[in-house]
């Protein structure tokens, strides 16, 4: 019989590895069952375990963004609907000011509940990135959407699967409803369904490990995972300095964080005052992920291998002002905040603590479709150098961790060809230890199309610290069949002719510490 009131040592990596495996089985069957080349091929989706009051356990290595902010989610359903959840029963959600990052991400909730099917246990969650989710564009990324009715159908909390019978007209009804309704209803639904599937070998898993170890030692080794993610980030913060840091964005935001370590609770108190107010355009990120975002760095700098969970928040103490474009208000569009300002961040918290040089600070975002077709891809750039190593080149930095679809999938499903993709030399900053490179990535067309870039650092260079010198910008460019190039901002729609080739070159990494003399 094991003692509960502490944890052993072998038993917390067994029950460590264990959740953590239940989260990557349900990613395999989510990839396995989807549609879309978004969640199968680019794997651009995260699976995670909640315990009762809706904190996360663990999580597969999926998408940093999602992971830190699904929590969130989860809690708003416990909130709003705690009381009527059935057994059978999954919930919808993409509400950016409900834990949602942005409308293209959505989340598929299902409660565990015990054998006698009378008290939640648990819950598990899927969020992938649906190729489109209606919007002013097709890809559901409009560069320059002004308010979030413009980027895409709603779900808030949407009874997906009501005790066990899949509400398919209705959900249809929802999508295909609406001033900018989704363009490909079928995909969505069969999308969906691969979440619920996914959900549900959770759901299976958990239930085998409650009945092989009992109910007590899970719930106490969900417990314990928790607490000793807490006490690996409150390592990590014993040795971490006062900071702070400003970033400008190509727009002209600016980003302010103040890092402030508390030594005798071994806590730190991460503060975003003065950061610009909420803002016309799309750049505004959600609360859910600017905590994703601080989540992230804090459970970057532990050495251990530890599960991203709620524990690691628990020693820090966010000031994240209401109406700034980190927390901003009911409709501002935030599109652009989930997969951009996420980036910046990041970046802006490893400045202010002096450890790493900005990577690309972008996920240069591109997405193109007509009625027929939509898709949507993040390319790869350089990402910073850091105290005691370089950067690396064509990596995905940070908050996204997708791939990108091999050519011959891409070049099969829609009709583009690749006709360049390759390094980018020369576009990381030098110093000490270098940034990494970036790409260029050249896509032919071969029908009309509208396509789609919402990219940063076009304007401002990725910084480097210590004398290392800035990463490159990236540039975006439109290269006509007749021969005529357009250079294109940083945020852009141009409608494509077959032959048009569309060109993007992504930015660098910063430098870290001064050339060697």
């Amino acid at each position: 019989m094991l003692n509960l009131s502490n944890p052993d040592p072998i038993y917390l990596e067994i029950f460590k590895n264990l959740y953590q495996f239940i989260a990557e089985e349900m990613g395999i069957i989510l990839q396995n069952t989807a549609s879309s080349v978004n969640i199968k091929e680019r794997l651009d989706f995260s699976c995670a375990i909640f315990d009762q009051q809706g904190l996360l356990v663990a999580n597969a290595p999926h998408i940093p963004v999602h992971l830190g902010s699904m929590s969130e989610s989860v809690k708003s359903l416990i909130q709003d609907k705690k009381n009527s959840l059935q057994p059978g029963d999954v919930y919808l959600s993409n509400n950016p000011y409900n834990g949602g990052t942005h409308l293209p991400d959505v989340t598929a909730i299902t409660p565990v509940f015990n054998n006698e099917n009378k008290e939640i246990l648990f819950y598990v969650a899927s969020r992938g990135h649906q190729a489109d989710i209606g919007g002013i564009t097709p890809g559901s990324m409009p560069p320059h959407s002004r308010s979030i009715l413009e980027e895409g159908v709603l779900f808030d909390n949407f009874l997906l699967v009501g005790k066990g019978h899949f509400r398919e007209q209705e959900v249809r009804e929802i999508l295909g409803n609406g001033d900018y309704p989704a363009r490909n209803l079928d995909q969505n639904i069969a999308d969906f369904q691969a979440q619920i599937a996914a959900n549900e070998k959770g759901y299976q898993e958990l239930q085998k490990m409650v009945n092989q170890y009992g109910l007590e030692t899970v719930q106490a080794y969900m417990r314990f995972v928790q607490d000793n993610a807490e006490e690996s980030v409150r390592k990590a913060i014993d040795v971490l300095s006062d900071g702070e840091f400003t970033y400008a964005m190509d727009q002209g935001s600016e980003i302010k964080v103040k890092v402030t370590i508390d030594d005798k609770n071994r806590s730190a108190t991460i503060d975003f005052t003065g950061t610009s107010e909420q803002l016309r355009s799309n750049f505004n990120a959600p609360k859910a992920v600017t905590q994703a975002a601080v989540l992230y760095v804090f459970r970057t700098l532990v050495d251990d291998n530890i599960p991203l969970n709620a524990g690691c928040l628990k020693p820090l103490h966010l000031i994240i002002p209401e109406g700034s474009m980190l927390n901003p208000k009911y409709p501002a569009a935030v599109v652009a905040g989930n997969v951009e300002t996420s980036q910046v961040i990041v970046d802006a918290l490893y400045g202010a603590l002096g450890v790493l040089a900005a990577s690309q600070g972008t996920m240069n975002n591109f997405t193109f479709g007509n009625e027929n077709y939509q898709y949507y891809e993040t390319i790869c750039g350089g990402s910073g150098a850091g105290i005691n190593f370089n950067g690396t080149d064509a990596v995905q930095t940070h908050m996204t961790n997708s791939r990108l679809t091999d050519p011959e999938v891409l070049e099969f499903r829609y009709p583009v060809l690749v006709e360049e993709f390759k390094i980018r030399e020369n576009s990381g900053g030098k110093g000490h230890y270098s940034g990494g490179n970036g790409v260029i990535r050249n896509i032919k067309f071969l029908e009309p199309m509208t396509a789609n870039i919402l990219s940063a650092h076009r304007v401002i260079p990725p910084f480097g610290l210590v004398g290392g010198e800035a990463g490159k910008v990236g540039k975006n460019s439109l290269k006509r069949k007749d021969g005529t190039e357009e250079i294109l901002d940083g945020t852009a729609t141009v409608e494509i002719e077959s032959g048009d080739n569309f060109i993007i070159e992504t930015p660098g990494g910063g430098g870290f510490g001064f050339l060697d003399s």
